[in-house]
């Protein structure tokens, strides 16, 4: 058996983690989400790493739950183990996704946990839910309105109607829709962009700012804003962020540590 993840890092810290069962069309399953959730728990420990891409072998990204998985979820007294999604979702550092073919349910939500989103032009998406007799799974409901407003996620969510890297683009889901070929590397090369440039634990402080202050009242949020920039102001991140600008050169940020 080969394995379900596949790991591969280049000279910028840049991480690529590539869900490996083409011949099940990347089709979301235990092993996957166990290998996955445990090679994301590894790279946010790991100092070397400072950004990390995540796409599908084959043809696809993830069509949603493996097919097998999902029949026998169809069985009378069958559960859904009520797993906890922080390790995507709280993941401190740059998590791009690069969708490379068909996305949908639960493959959708794992590419919506992701900060920036890159989508081929041959990529089709889908909530899938409703045509599978099933509600809104793993806190897409709360993720989906925030990014492409209420109306919009109801359409999707309700319908479950199959749309494409173009609309995706136009409602907001993704932010890049490119050539299949290319939609890899152009996430990589953003991911490299941010390994070198960016501050890694500026750059996780801001991630988890975007989260929390989703909700909150301005007021609220601007207070803890404060007390971040307070962490900030003088320490070794600004310092070598200043410098580098004034000796245009690239920056030497410290890792961010486990």
């Amino acid at each position: 058996m080969t394995e379900p993840v596949l790991v591969e890092q280049d000279g910028f810290g840049v991480r690529t983690l590539t869900f490996n069962r083409p011949e099940r069309r990347n089709g979301w399953a235990d092993d996957i989400e166990a290998a996955y959730y445990a090679r994301l728990t590894e790279a946010a420990g790991d100092p070397g790493v400072r950004a990390v891409v995540v796409t599908g072998a084959g043809s696809t990204f993830c069509p949603g739950a493996d097919m097998s998985r999902l029949g026998g979820l169809g069985s009378e007294g069958a559960t859904l183990p009520h797993r906890s999604v922080d390790v995507p979702r709280r993941f401190p550092k740059p998590l791009i996704a690069a969708i490379n073919g068909a996305c949908a349910g639960v493959g959708l939500v794992q590419a919506l946990f992701c900060h920036v989103r890159f989508a081929a032009d041959t990529a089709r998406f889908s909530t899938a839910f409703a045509r599978r007799g099933l509600v809104a799974e793993y806190g897409i409901a709360w993720t989906l309105p925030r990014l492409v407003g209420v109306e919009n996620a109801l359409d999707l969510l309700l319908s479950a109607r199959v749309f494409d890297g173009r609309e995706a683009r136009e409602l907001g889901l993704v932010s890049r829709v490119l050539p299949r070929d290319d939609v890899l590397t152009a996430a990589q090369t953003y991911a490299a962009d941010l390994a070198v440039h960016c501050a890694p634990r500026a750059m996780a402080v801001i991630a988890a700012q975007v989260l929390d202050e989703l909700d909150a009242p301005f007021g609220e949020a601007l207070e803890r804003s404060y007390f971040h920039v307070d962490r900030f102001i003088g320490g070794p991140d600004l310092r070598e962020g200043v410098a580098s600008f004034r000796e245009k050169r690239a920056p030497h940020f410290l890792p961010l540590e486990s």
